[in-house]
């Protein structure tokens, strides 16, 4: 069994083709995916978060909007570029969208990932330390907003408070029980996998990671996630580990798909390069008909190490459409596969 959620970039333009033309239809048509999605069975809405760019940043307004407009799925982000954030504040905006969802966040963070402009967390008014490099900056506020998610106390009270204060040292609020729980990172190697598993946060792995064998992605993206079990299991940690990846996957069933993804039906990992020029690579998309794509899904290694299967969708061709997508892989593949 796994759980099947959607990530979506939430791209908009003002183009003939697309049904986000501004950010108000981005915002308000990913609302809307994310109850139809809940309708349909699926477990989770998740969404990236980009600075700069026509595509969704603040995640929290829309995770608190969608939390209070459903009532079972999975509400998530893939993820937080934690270069950009103050994670004091960030404890709060998350505290308070867990609570009003019922406690179903389920928050990606990373060190962050190239960006749409030079340095663009200096822009928000950060900085890494004296001998850090951004990626350092980008864990260490990692690490102090997962910390302050235990909810202790921290802070010295104010003898002249303007409202009673309880006894002791004061925590951030609102407090949201068991988020720290829900917290995943990021992972694009090896190293930060198991950076992770011993930190405690689950795994989130992408359709990319640092090419560091030079074996196929997803033979790469399996042994990345068996080293962060690997580490979670030596730091002894109480609860059982959730892991996702990423995949785009499309369910060839009439003709309209055809046309839109008929041309991927051959593709395969990519080669590039990322920061420092360091080589990467990028997994490939998935698009057949039913029967080819459960037997091409079914050999790849990284899924059968997951629970959770974020497929990507194409929001930018509107909610029925990217609902057809979604359904097409839970009634035709899913089950086939043995995820339903």
């Amino acid at each position: 069994m796994k759980k099947i959620g959607f990530l979506s970039f939430g791209h908009w333009a003002n183009h003939p083709s697309y049904s986000t033309k501004t950010a108000g239809d981005t915002l308000l048509q990913s609302i809307d995916l994310a109850v139809a999605a809940e309708e349909l069975g699926i477990d989770g809405a998740y969404f990236r978060v980009h600075h700069f760019a026509r595509q969704l940043a603040s995640p929290f307004p829309l995770l608190a909007a969608i939390g209070a407009k459903t009532s079972k799925i999975e509400i998530g982000t893939g993820v937080i570029d934690m270069r950009y954030e103050n994670p004091l504040y960030m404890v709060e905006d998350a505290g308070a969208a867990d609570l009003i969802s019922g406690g179903r966040l389920q928050l990606g963070i990373s060190r962050g990932s190239p960006e749409q402009v030079i340095d663009g967390w200096r822009y928000f008014g950060y900085e890494p330390a004296a001998g850090e490099t951004d990626a350092d900056m980008g864990r260490q506020k990692g690490l102090e907003f997962f910390e302050q998610l235990k909810g202790q106390g921290f802070a010295e009270p104010s003898p002249n408070p303007m409202f009673p204060n309880p006894p002791g040292l004061l925590r951030l609020e609102p407090f949201a029980p068991g988020l720290r729980d829900r917290i995943w990172w990021g992972s694009g190697s090896d190293a930060t996998a198991i950076w992770a598993g011993k930190t405690g946060m689950n795994l989130q792995s992408s359709t990319l990671k640092f090419d560091e064998s030079g074996k196929p992605f997803h033979i790469q993206q399996a042994e990345q996630i068996r080293l962060f079990k690997q580490a979670w299991k030596e730091a002894g940690h109480q609860r059982e580990p959730r892991i996702s990846v990423s995949r785009s996957i499309f369910a060839l069933v009439n003709d309209q798909d055809r046309y839109y993804f008929g041309q991927q039906a051959e593709a395969t990992d990519k080669i590039g390069m990322l920061e420092m020029d360091r080589r990467a690579i990028f997994g490939r998309s998935y698009a057949a008909e039913p029967d080819q794509l459960i037997e091409q899904l079914a050999q790849d290694e990284a899924i059968q190490e997951a629970d959770t299967i974020l497929l990507t969708i194409p929001n930018t061709l509107g909610v029925d459409y990217n609902i057809h997508v979604l359904s097409a892989i839970l009634e035709h593949v899913a089950p086939g596969l043995g995820w339903r």
